[in-house]
């Protein structure tokens, strides 16, 4: 593991510098301090330090109401002191208030959207999902995921429902509103909302974010962890766009190893899954005249989920 104290002491003031002055300097390769731009991260910035033992990688945050840097350095200590040996090992936090900062080790891996053969690696993030279920809740035994099904449901009730009324005049309009009026009658909400077992929850099911390298997956960005239960995690990671290249007739063999088991999960996971691809829906109707093809394609599907059990 590289030594903690091994990125130079300017280095982030530097770089802080750099984002009082021209933030766009940030955006691209930066030799001079021996940083390379690393795809990803959603929000904020990854980079790989090249340093006297290896690299690290270097994450700079963006700030909001969430403290991610803090919440994915707690994440990391949690995991690496619970025995997951899948995430990133954490270096140290720097809390800035404008551009808080994480070091943490590099992990190799291609992400497993890119493989050529993406579904010889889900066995291996199954495997990685049933751990992380065993894991105490720790520092976020009160702190939900993000995008937890409270959320997906406000928005799907409120933001979207009033998103439609304003388009009122859309063909589309009366077929949106006619599949989150079948969501409603289905009780789905009401579902999602009787108590489940709480558990640790990585919060993002983006498999871009899960990285092979055979025998061995790894997984990293985790500054959106929080509690959830089995059956919802379940249908986030199935439902998410990225893991729609995974034919469903896989998807369906493995849910006995990502806990759906038994009447009850298997009724609150329909439940989930309902949800999920309907507010994925919700998302890509906002593009629905630059995305053409991945909305159609999500209508469709959610047509279909709404007709017929995925189980």
């Amino acid at each position: 593991m590289p030594n903690t104290t091994a990125l130079p002491n300017g280095l982030l003031n530097e770089l802080r510098n750099f984002r009082h002055h021209d933030p766009s300097l940030l955006d691209g390769e930066l030799p001079g301090l021996r940083l390379r731009r690393l795809p990803g991260g959603r929000n904020n910035r990854v980079f790989a330090w090249d340093g006297p033992d290896g690299e690290v990688c270097l994450k700079l945050y963006r700030t909001d109401k969430r403290d991610r840097a803090a919440c994915e350095f707690q994440a990391l200590t949690h995991l690496a002191g619970s025995g997951i040996n899948a995430a990133p090992r954490p270096l140290f936090l720097d809390p800035d208030a404008e551009l808080p900062a994480v070091a943490m080790t590099m992990v190799p891996g291609r992400p497993l959207p890119k493989l050529d053969e993406p579904t010889n690696a889900l066995g291996a993030v199954v495997d990685v999902l049933a751990q992380l279920r065993e894991i105490p809740l720790g520092p976020f035994a009160e702190t939900p995921r993000v995008d937890s099904a409270t959320d997906l449901i406000k928005r799907l009730t409120d933001t979207w429902s009033n998103q439609l009324d304003e388009h009122d005049d859309e063909p589309l309009t009366s077929e949106m509103h006619a599949l989150l009026d079948g969501w409603r009658e289905r009780g789905d909400a009401e579902t999602l909302a009787e108590p489940a077992p709480r558990i640790f929850s990585r919060g993002d099911s983006n498999l871009l974010n899960w990285l092979w390298e055979a025998p061995d997956i790894r997984v990293v960005d985790w500054e959106f962890v929080g509690y959830s239960d089995t059956a919802y995690d379940a249908a986030e990671l199935i439902e998410h766009l990225s893991a729609h290249a995974i034919d469903d007739a896989l998807w369906i063999s493995l849910l006995p190893n990502l806990g759906i088991n038994d009447e009850a999960s298997r009724q609150r996971f329909l439940a989930a899954q309902r949800t999920v691809a309907l507010r994925w829906l919700s998302v890509l109707w906002k593009r629905r005249n630059t995305r053409i093809d991945e909305f159609e394609s999500q209508h469709s599907r959610v047509r279909k989920l709404m007709k017929h059990d995925f189980m």
